[in-house]
């Protein structure tokens, strides 16, 4: 986003004015936040990210663990053998298909999430917003991520700079 410096046709561009920056300074500061309440479980943001998916739903293969979490494979592939490592999921390959590879949470896996528990509520109190608040700025990033990766066809055109 582009800061008016005094009419329509002549923009300054400021660091401080760009929507980018923002999303992403916020971006850090959760990480920053989570980072404390994570570290007694023995978890990063990213692989507290993968247990919550494998809490909603445990068995999934490798790919839709990615797709789910927007992680490519070169990320995700070191940080499940960490998990792995830690005992909290075992990899396992499809029977139908011997080329997939399935992550299932082992029991530690399992019992992790009752120590989790309470990592929600303290990040709903560092934001310092009502519950409602909370659910409507989720809201308005997921609508932005997802105007945001429209493919070219369906996106508006872009303004030329």
């Amino acid at each position: 986003m582009q800061k008016k410096a005094g009419n329509a046709d002549n923009f300054e561009i400021e660091l401080d004015a760009q929507l980018c920056f923002a999303i992403y300074g916020a971006a850090h500061a959760f990480t920053r936040t989570y980072k404390p309440l994570l570290e007694p479980l023995g978890l990063t943001y990213p692989q507290y990210l993968v247990m919550i998916a494998l809490w909603e739903e445990d068995d999934q293969p490798v790919k839709a663990i990615g797709d789910r979490l927007g992680l490519d494979s070169g990320t995700l592939s070191p940080l499940l053998k960490r998990l792995e490592q830690s005992g909290l999921v075992a990899r396992k390959r499809d029977r139908d298909d011997e080329r997939q590879v399935r992550i299932l949470l082992t029991k530690k896996g399992t019992e992790l999430k009752t120590q989790a528990a309470g990592v929600a509520g303290a990040i709903g109190k560092a934001v310092g917003c009502s519950f409602e608040e909370a659910v409507a700025l989720r809201d308005e990033l997921i609508a932005l991520k997802q105007r945001l990766t429209k493919t070219g066809s369906e996106r508006d055109p872009l303004p030329s700079v």
